[in-house]
């Protein structure tokens, strides 16, 4: 390695430490020869990295004493507001993000205030990057979609130095359980049961769900499918649930196929998203089968795809461009220290379902 890389090496890992509130303001670092041993290089490139960090108001030094962390990022905080607020989602240039980001932009410059955009393409690895970079940037507040909610997260650190400076942040869409914070959400437990039941109410009995496990998302939606089911006392089968993550996702869609082949095909399928429900379409044609014909299907999120084929889906809603203001109005009001018109900082909105053709009622009994 090279000896320019390896004092970036260190110095980024000791801004790492920073932002992650490991080391607190007025803390004192290691020392020279402590981190000349941490991290194996010389005392020549120790001292290029901290004289960097120290350029850059990360930390100072006091003569005979050492050297500490500074007051930075809250001494970004006092500071005129820059008008900067940080925006991170998962994926940022399809499907409903576009919509979000959107409302979120038209609110805020409004307001005078601008965008930076960063996207974790939902990796927690990325997720960590983004957060180091928006906590290194002049922000007044965070706007953020989280990533893989459904289990622990490891950047949670991040989070709590935002609050320990006082940079305010919500999250939308989904949020992390163990912190709690102010969130935008839909309520996808009734989403999901609304979509369900809107099929079994049209007589089908063998109803699939294709359900992302690595967010909240899913696993909220798949409940509701699940509540369903048991509301109207209808049996399970072995193969009635498929799950699939960011990582699997067009190797479980593909096994679809296997499904829709066999002799004791499903009639209706509830899928995570319409950007599912459009791959299910698909496979369904290929098999030379028709929807609503064969094949019942309802997406989520009514997104443009949900009207984009010949075979309009019924969807359940999703507000996108709504949240986005609202977020923005949020984040805005923590900032200026604003109350808001309904004083909550939180908002679950109430899914609607939206009943197009890709659904049909089967010749046997309704059920109501």
């Amino acid at each position: 390695m090279k000896e320019n890389s390896k004092y970036i090496q260190v110095k980024n890992q000791i801004k790492d430490w920073i932002l992650e509130g490991k080391v607190k303001p007025g803390e004192k670092i290691y020392s020279e020869n402590e981190l000349v041993k941490r991290f194996g290089v010389s005392r020549h490139t120790v001292r290029q990295a901290i004289g960097v960090l120290v350029h850059e108001g990360w930390l100072y030094r006091e003569h005979g004493s050492g050297t500490f962390c500074s007051n930075r990022l809250l001494q970004q905080t006092k500071r005129e507001s820059s008008k900067n607020i940080g925006v991170i989602t998962t994926y940022m240039s399809d499907y409903i993000f576009p919509s979000i980001i959107r409302g979120i932009e038209q609110y805020l410059s409004s307001q005078g205030y601008s965008l930076i955009m960063a996207s974790t393409n939902n990796d927690l690895e990325k997720e960590k990057q983004c957060l180091q970079t928006m906590l290194s940037k002049n922000i007044d507040g965070l706007i953020v979609e989280p990533t893989k909610s459904s289990s622990a997260n490891p950047n949670i650190s991040y989070y709590l130095n935002l609050e320990q400076h006082h940079i305010p942040y919500l999250m939308i869409n989904q949020y992390y359980k163990e912190i709690n914070p102010p969130h935008l959400v839909i309520d996808d437990e009734k989403g999901g049961f609304l979509a369900t039941e809107h099929l079994i109410q049209y007589g089908h009995k063998k109803i699939i769900g294709i359900f992302k496990s690595d967010d909240l998302q899913g696993v909220n939606r798949m409940k509701g499918y699940i509540d369903a089911f048991r509301k109207y006392n209808l049996p399970f089968f072995p193969d009635m649930i498929v799950t699939y993550t960011t990582e699997n996702k067009e190797e479980k869609i593909a096994e679809i196929r296997s499904l829709l082949e066999g002799k004791d095909r499903p009639t209706g399928m509830i899928c995570y998203n319409d950007e599912v429900a459009l791959s299910v379409l698909n496979i369904v044609r290929s098999l030379y089968l028709s929807v609503p014909g064969d094949l019942s299907i309802v997406g989520y999120d009514d997104s443009q795809l949900a009207t984009a084929s010949e075979v309009k889906l019924t969807s359940v809603s999703h507000p996108k461009t709504q949240m986005g203001i609202d977020a923005a109005k949020r984040i805005i009001a923590k900032i200026e220290g604003k109350s808001l018109e309904n004083g909550t900082d939180s908002i679950v909105y109430e899914p609607q379902l939206i009943v197009r053709e890709s659904t049909k009622r089967l010749a046997s009994k309704i059920i109501t």
